[in-house]
């Protein structure tokens, strides 16, 4: 058994035992201008294949709101006094949809480990597929009421796409452990019973980019870890981007 194992072994027992009182992590993320281009999608008469399927409005809500809710903020590292590490989280499934020419949320956030599956609810074929580091399928041709599912073992980000309708696009943000969570639309996220010790908070944006800032977590008392995004608007100083996270999102389409 290797020692990570065994320290979130340990861990798990002294939750469960209430000898370890975890904290929330919480915090804003402010973004005060558009950052995201909407898909432009063709007439569906420009496709080769499948039936006309109609495309929903990109109008249900504000720009900023669209943007916050589209921030994932997840942690890493995880060493306190005892050399604790974060505990892996349970296998979990999610789903990504294809609807109206679209992938349904167009962004996902599971821990390693976990799988998402790819229900096609179109009238017409789609093919799923990614080139990421993270994760590389494909999923091949399959219509309505078929759905196929990937499992991803491993953290980073995967995007995900399309081989017949290049306008769609979804990204999957695999995290190293259970710490992960979309931003709601107002800027607000918490990770709630976070184990004491010292942790990397990454908020990870598609346009934006991706910012860390190191926290420390004691029991019995929340952290905080604010960000603004894009960088161009921090202070100097502030927070590190980290380009090379960000182009891999774009790596091989």
């Amino acid at each position: 058994m290797s020692r990570s194992t065994l320290r979130a072994i340990v861990v798990a027992l002294l939750t469960l035992t209430g000898s370890v009182s975890g904290a929330d992590v919480r915090g804003i993320i402010t973004i005060q201008r558009k950052l995201t281009p909407r898909n432009v999608t063709p007439a569906a008469g420009l496709y080769q294949r499948g039936s006309p399927v109609a495309l929903e409005s990109d109008t249900r809500e504000s720009a900023l709101d669209y943007e916050r809710s589209h921030v994932v903020v997840y942690l890493e590292g995880g060493s306190g006094s005892a050399g604790t590490e974060p505990m892996p989280a349970k296998p979990t499934t999610m789903e990504m949809q294809q609807q109206n020419r679209r992938f349904s949320p167009d962004l996902v956030v599971i821990p390693a480990g976990a799988s998402v599956s790819f229900p096609n609810f179109d009238p017409i074929f789609h093919n799923v597929f990614s080139l990421s580091k993270a994760k590389s399928f494909d999923l091949g041709n399959y219509s309505k009421g078929q759905t196929k599912m990937v499992t991803f073992p491993k953290a980073g980000i995967v995007a995900v796409y399309c081989h017949l309708h290049p306008n769609m696009t979804g990204t999957i943000i695999v995290t190293p452990n259970q710490w992960g969570v979309r931003v709601d639309a107002s800027g607000q996220y918490t990770l709630p019973n976070v184990p004491p010790g010292k942790y990397t908070v990454v908020a990870w944006h598609k346009t934006g980019g991706t910012f860390r800032k190191t926290i420390e977590v004691t029991a019995g008392h929340d952290a905080e870890a604010n960000f603004f995004v894009p960088l161009a608007e921090l202070a100097s100083g502030e927070s590190d981007s980290h380009p090379d996270l960000h182009a891999e999102h774009h790596a091989g389409h």
